[in-house]
């Protein structure tokens, strides 16, 4: 079997290989024993910093706080059991529909 042709694949499922390893020798697994309120978290944490890094200007910054955040929402899917396939066929729905209407739609 080969591996996933794009990377956020290929970090999904590394992700999903970590799950069962052992805590103290992987960050992706001391993350995912603590549950899906401290991925969610620290998810959040490093939402912040990319916002940080794209609001003072620093390209190089932003680069690397948006892989930590990719890499952080992606572990975050995982400690609820939430596929990345799921968001990416969410986003294939509303393609080519405006975002405006979009929002409109959702309750509340």
């Amino acid at each position: 079997m080969s591996a996933p042709a794009h990377p956020l694949d290929r970090l999904a499922a590394t992700i999903a290989a970590r799950r069962g390893a052992d805590p103290a020798t992987s960050w992706t697994a001391r993350l995912l024993a603590q549950g899906p309120e401290t991925a969610a978290r620290k998810f959040g944490e490093e939402a912040v910093e990319a916002v940080v890094e794209a609001v003072r200007g620093d390209r190089a910054a932003l680069v690397a706080e948006g892989a930590d955040v990719l890499y952080h929402f992606l572990v975050m899917l995982a400690a609820r059991d939430v596929d990345l396939a799921e968001v990416l066929a969410e986003l294939e729905r509303r393609e080519g529909r405006s975002g405006l209407d979009e929002k409109a739609s959702r309750p509340g």
